[in-house]
C-alpha cells in the first residue's frame, strides 16, 4: 500500500510538472482550420472538421489558400461557427501543395498563437500538417474520432481496428479529423469576417 501511494504521488507530481512547463496552460483555446477546396467550393468534409473544432471551445478562424479561391472563401464565411476567414492567393498556391501552404500556416501561427490547427483527415490534410509539425517541432495527431478535452483526443490505430486515447502536452495541437466521426456543421447561417490580402509573395516556399 505504501508503494502504491508513492507511485500515485510520483505520477501526480510528474503530471503537474508537465502542465507547469507547458506554455499552452493558461491560454484560451483558439483554433485555425485549414479549408480544403476546389477554388469555387469548400470540400464537404470541412463541415465535419468545424464541428470537431467547436468541441475545443474558443474562437474558430479559417484559412483558404489557392491560386484562385475567392468563391470558396465566400462559402467558408457562411459556415456556422467560423468567426474569421483569411484568404491567401497566389500563383505558387495552385494545387495547394504542402510546400506552399505550410509556410503560410507557420506565419499565421507566429502572429496569432493558435492552440489548435485542424485539417481534414484526407490526403490534403495529411500532407500539410506533418510538414508544419516538423517546422513547429510538434507531432500531429491524425484521424481523430472524438474530442475529450482541449488536449485529449480519441483516434483509430491499426487501420481502424483499435481505438486509442491520446493526450498531447504540445503547446500547439495539430490535428486531422475523420469526417465520418463528427456531424456536419451547418453550411449556412454563418457571417464570418473575410480578411483577404495574404499573398504567396510574402512567404518563402521551403
Amino acid at each position: 500500500q505504501h508503494y502504491f501511494i508513492q507511485s500515485n504521488l510520483r505520477k501526480m507530481l510528474l503530471h503537474a510538472a508537465r502542465r507547469f512547463a507547458n506554455p499552452a496552460i493558461g491560454r484560451c483555446a483558439s483554433t485555425l482550420v485549414l479549408i480544403e477546396h476546389d477554388g469555387s467550393s469548400v470540400n464537404p468534409a470541412c463541415l465535419h472538421t468545424i464541428t470537431a473544432a467547436k468541441k475545443l471551445g474558443g474562437p474558430i478562424h479559417a484559412i483558404v489558400a489557392g491560386d484562385s479561391c475567392q468563391g470558396a472563401a465566400e462559402q467558408a464565411c457562411k459556415i456556422d461557427g467560423i468567426e474569421k476567414v483569411f484568404v491567401a492567393e497566389g500563383a505558387s498556391l495552385k494545387g495547394q501543395i504542402a510546400e506552399a501552404v505550410s509556410p503560410i500556416l507557420l506565419d499565421m501561427q507566429a502572429k496569432n498563437s493558435y492552440t489548435h490547427i485542424l485539417a481534414n483527415g484526407t490526403v490534403f490534410g495529411k500532407n500539410i500538417l506533418p510538414r508544419l509539425g516538423a517546422k513547429l517541432d510538434v507531432a500531429p495527431i491524425s484521424d481523430i474520432i472524438g474530442v475529450k478535452s482541449e488536449s485529449t483526443f480519441v483516434r483509430t490505430i491499426y487501420a481502424g481496428n483499435a481505438i486509442q486515447t491520446v493526450e498531447s502536452l504540445d503547446s500547439i495541437k495539430l490535428v486531422t479529423v475523420r469526417a465520418t466521426a463528427f456531424e456536419a456543421a451547418s453550411g449556412e447561417g454563418g457571417s464570418a469576417d473575410l480578411e483577404a490580402g495574404l499573398s504567396d509573395k510574402s512567404y518563402c516556399i521551403a
